[in-house]
C-alpha cells in the first residue's frame, strides 16, 4: 500500500506499532489468521465461564490463563520488532506449543502437585524450568527488555545471593527450590499480580474493548473538543480532558498518546504551540491517565489485593490527586496559551455540540461500571454488567450497533489486549516471588531508611527516586507491583499507612513515562510532534509538576486521600493545593495575569508550594503573598490599554 493510498486508521496502527509493543501483532491472515482467532474467543469464553461459574482451584486456573497468554504470545508476536512476515515459524509454533503444555500441566498433575508440596520429580522441574523461561521470553516480545533484565537480575539476586556483600547479601537459594518457589507455590509467577489478571483485569480490559467497539474511544475526543475547544488554547485542554476521561479505559500510556495524540498535537501545533509543548502537554496528560480513577491502568485491583483494602476505598482515595494532577496541567497549559496569545478553536473547527451531545448515553457504560463497583457488587460481576450495558447501550443507534460479528471480533481483540498484562504479571510475580523468597524487599527498605537517616523527607525522596528508575520501561500493571514490592515499606516503616506508601511508589513510578532518559510517552509524543526527545521530556516533567507535589502531599497530610478525615478537611486540603498549583503554574510558565518578573515568579513559586503543603501558617502564608500578588497584577492590568496586553485576549 503506498503512502498516498494509505487510510487514517492505518496510520494510526503503525503508529500504536511503532511505539507501543503491546499492539505490535503479526498480521496473520488465511487459515492461521482465523485459528488464532478461535484460539483467542476461546480464551476469552474460558474467562467469562470461570467468571459465571466457579472457577477451578487457584493455581489450575492462573496457570491456564499464563498458558492461553503465553500460547497467544508466541502466535502474534514476533520474536523481533521487524514485522515482515505474516507467517508463525516452525520454532514459534513450538513455543506456542509448549506454553499451552506448562499451563495445562497444572491441570493434569494436580492432586500429585498437591501431595508432592514442593518436593519436585525430574519432570516437574523440567515444566518449571521451561515455564520460567517462557515467561521471560514472551514478556521480552509483548513488553520488552527493561522488564526482563530486572526480572533475571533477581533470579541471578536468589541464586548467588551469598557471593554479595553488605546488607544485601543473603545465604542463596538452590535452583531446585528457586523453580518450586517460581512455579508450584502462589508466591512466583502463580502469585497474586497474575490472579488478578486472570479475575478482573482480562475483564476490564474485555470492557475497555467492547466500549471502542461501540465508538466510546473516538466519542470522548469529540466530546473534549466540544467542552474545551473553543477556550484560550483549546487543543492542549482538549487533549487533557480528552486523556482524562481515556484514562477511564485504556492501561498503557504509550497507546493513549498515539491514539489521542495523533490529532491533538498537530492541531495544537497549527495554533501555534511550541512541538516540544505541545507533545509535553500530550504525553503528561496521556500519562495521568493511569492515575485516574475507576480503573487506573489495573493497577486499583492489584492494590486492592495487595494491601487488602475494599476496590471502592482505592478508588475514592486516587480521586483527589488525580484531580489535581489534570487540574495542574490544565492550569500550566492555560498560563502558556495567555502568554503567547494563543486562541481556541473557530466553530466551524469544532464538531456539531448538538450531535456530540446527542450520543452522551455511550458513557452509561462507564457509570453502569462506576455504580456496581461503589456499591459493593463483586469486581468481576460489575465487569460483566458493565459489558452487557455496552452492548445494550450500543443498541439504542444504528452507527454504534454491535451486530454478532462485531461482538465475536471484539471477544478476540479482549484476549489479544490481555496478552501484555499477562506477561507482564508473570514477571512481576518472578520478581516478587525473589523478594519473598531471600528478603530483599525489607533489605532494601532498610537501606532506603537508614541512607535517609530515618528523615521522612529524605526517605521520600530516595524513594521516588528508586520509584522512576525502577519504573522505567515498564508497563503499569508491573509497574505497581515492583514498585510497591521494593519501595513502598521504606515509607510504612517510617510510621505512615500503607495505602499512602503505595500510592506514593505507584505514582511516581508511573512517572518514568515521561522521566528523561526512558520516557517512553514523551518518546512517543515527540516522534509525532517532530520535537527533541529530550526536549519534550523535560516539559512534560515541568507540566506534570503537580504529580511530583501531590504524593509528598497526601504522605504528610493523608486527608487528601480520605485516610481518617472529614469531608470539610478533605475538601480544604484540595482546595488549597489547588490554588496553590496556580501559583506554581504561573511561577512555572512566567505568567498570570500578564507577563511576570523573575522575583514575581519566585514569589509564584514559593507561595504556591507554601499552600500545597499541608498546615495552617503554611496555608495562611501562601494565601497571603499569592493574594498580594494577585492584586498587584489586577491593578497594573487595569492601568495598561487594551492595547498593550494581546496576549490577554
Amino acid at each position: 500500500m503506498t503512502e498516498a493510498n494509505r487510510s487514517p486508521s492505518d496510520n494510526l496502527q503503525q503508529l500504536v506499532a511503532k511505539f507501543d509493543r503491546e499492539q505490535a501483532y503479526r498480521p496473520l491472515s488465511g487459515w492461521l489468521g482465523r485459528a488464532v482467532s478461535l484460539l483467542a474467543i476461546g480464551f476469552t469464553l474460558y474467562q467469562l465461564v470461570t467468571t459465571i461459574l466457579p472457577p477451578p482451584p487457584a493455581q489450575i486456573h492462573r496457570a491456564l490463563h499464563l498458558g492461553f497468554g503465553l500460547c497467544l504470545i508466541f502466535l502474534l508476536f514476533s520474536p523481533t520488532r521487524r514485522r515482515t512476515t505474516a507467517g508463525v515459524s516452525v520454532a514459534d509454533a513450538l513455543l506456542a506449543l509448549l506454553g499451552l503444555a506448562v499451563g495445562g500441566y497444572w491441570f493434569f498433575a494436580f492432586d500429585g502437585l498437591v501431595q508432592r508440596a514442593g518436593n519436585l520429580t525430574t519432570l516437574d522441574a523440567i515444566v518449571g524450568a521451561v515455564a520460567i523461561l517462557l515467561v521471560l521470553e514472551g514478556a521480552r516480545r509483548v513488553v520488552g527488555w527493561p522488564i526482563v533484565i530486572i526480572a533475571t537480575l533477581f533470579l541471578l539476586y536468589a541464586l548467588f545471593g551469598k557471593e554479595i556483600p553488605g546488607f544485601l547479601g543473603h545465604r542463596g537459594v538452590s535452583l531446585e527450590r528457586l523453580i518450586s518457589h517460581m512455579y508450584y507455590t502462589t508466591e512466583g509467577i502463580l502469585g497474586v499480580p497474575l490472579g488478578v489478571s486472570a479475575k478482573f483485569i482480562f475483564l476490564f480490559i474485555l470492557f475497555g474493548v467492547f466500549l471502542e467497539r461501540t465508538g466510546v474511544g473516538a466519542y470522548f475526543n469529540d466530546l473534549a473538543l466540544v467542552l474545551a475547544g473553543r477556550r484560550v488554547g483549546g487543543p492542549a485542554k482538549v487533549a487533557v480532558f480528552s486523556s482524562a476521561l481515556q484514562g477511564t479505559i485504556s492501561g498503557s500510556s504509550v497507546a493513549n498518546v498515539v491514539t489521542s495524540g495523533s490529532f491533538t498535537i498537530p492541531m495544537m501545533k497549527r495554533l501555534g504551540y511550541r512541538p516540544s509543548f505541545a507533545g509535553a502537554t500530550e504525553a503528561a496528560s496521556s500519562t495521568g491517565g493511569q492515575l485516574m480513577p475507576p480503573i487506573m491502568g489495573a493497577a486499583a485491583f492489584l492494590m486492592a489485593e495487595a494491601i487488602n483494602v475494599p476496590y471502592a476505598e482505592i478508588a475514592l482515595a486516587a480521586t483527589i490527586p488525580a484531580l489535581l494532577y489534570f487540574a495542574g496541567i490544565w492550569i500550566m497549559v492555560h498560563f502558556e496559551a495567555r502568554k503567547t496569545g494563543l486562541r481556541g478553536l473557530r466553530e466551524d473547527e469544532l464538531p456539531n455540540r448538538r450531535e456530540v451531545l446527542k450520543k452522551l448515553y455511550l458513557l452509561l457504560p462507564i457509570g453502569v461500571i462506576i455504580y456496581f463497583l461503589m456499591s459493593g457488587t463483586s469486581t468481576e460481576r460489575a465487569a460483566l454488567y458493565g459489558i452487557a450495558s455496552t452492548i445494550a447501550v450500543g443498541a439504542l443507534r444504528k452507527e454504534t450497533r454491535m451486530g454478532l460479528r462485531d461482538i465475536v471480533l471484539a471477544l478476540a481483540d479482549g484476549a489479544k489486549a490481555a496478552l501484555s498484562v499477562i506477561a507482564a504479571t508473570a514477571t512481576a510475580g518472578i520478581i516478587v516471588g525473589v523478594v519473598t523468597l531471600t528478603g530483599l524487599g525489607l533489605k532494601f527498605a532498610n537501606g532506603l531508611v537508614e541512607l535517609s537517616g530515618g528523615i521522612p523527607i529524605l526517605t521520600l525522596f530516595f524513594t521516588m527516586i528508586a520509584s522512576l528508575v525502577l519504573g522505567m520501561g515498564v508497563p503499569t500493571t508491573a509497574n505497581y507491583i515492583i514498585t510497591s514490592t521494593m519501595t513502598a515499606p521504606a515509607i510504612i516503616q517510617l510510621g505512615y499507612p500503607t495505602l499512602t506508601a503505595h500510592m506514593f511508589a505507584f505514582y511516581f513510578g508511573i512517572l518514568a513515562d515521561i522521566t528523561p532518559p526512558v520516557a517512553l510517552a514523551a518518546f512517543a509524543a515527540s516522534a509525532i510532534s517532530g520535537a527533541s526527545f529530550l526536549r519534550t521530556g523535560i516539559d512534560s516533567v515541568r507540566l506534570a509538576i503537580a504529580a511530583f507535589l501531590v504524593p509528598y502531599v497526601f504522605v504528610f497530610s493523608p486527608q487528601m486521600l480520605l485516610i481518617n478525615t472529614t469531608l470539610p478537611e478533605a475538601l480544604w486540603v484540595a482546595v488549597t493545593a489547588f490554588v496553590g498549583m496556580i501559583g506554581v503554574g504561573a511561577g512555572v510558565i512566567g505568567f498570570w495575569l500578564r507577563p511576570l518578573r523573575s522575583v514575581e515568579r519566585l514569589l509564584a513559586i514559593g507561595a504556591g508550594l507554601a499552600l500545597v503543603v499541608p498546615g495552617v501558617a503554611s496555608d495562611a502564608a501562601g494565601l497571603v503573598v499569592l493574594g498580594g500578588l494577585w492584586g498587584l497584577q489586577l491593578a497594573q492590568k487595569r492601568r495598561q490599554s487594551p492595547a498593550e496586553t494581546p496576549s490577554d485576549r
